[in-house]
């Protein structure tokens, strides 16, 4: 999380392929919290970077009631992860 919070380190995690890893990491892993931040993350690093002034997403200021909405869209998000992966067949 702190590693792609500035440019410095999505610039870093980019170059050194960590997109590829995330991608088989989230194809195979079960626990609906590491998938969600691995979901994250991959959006992070194919995303657009923020634009000048805000590139340390750390220091962006975020309204309560925003972060609010997205703590719950975090929760809803595990929840429908946990779900898919225990109606998937066992190998």
């Amino acid at each position: 999380e702190q590693l792609a919070a500035t440019k410095a380190g999505r610039l870093q995690l980019r170059s050194r392929g960590s997109y590829l890893v995330l991608r088989e990491l989230h194809a195979w892993e079960k626990d609906p919290e590491v998938l969600s931040t691995c979901h994250k993350l991959i959006q992070v690093l194919i995303g657009d970077e923020p634009e000048a002034g805000m590139e340390n997403l750390l220091e962006v200021a975020v309204p309560e009631e925003l972060q609010r909405r997205l703590r719950d869209a975090d929760r809803e998000e595990e929840e429908r992860w946990r779900k898919e992966r225990e109606e998937e067949p066992e190998a």
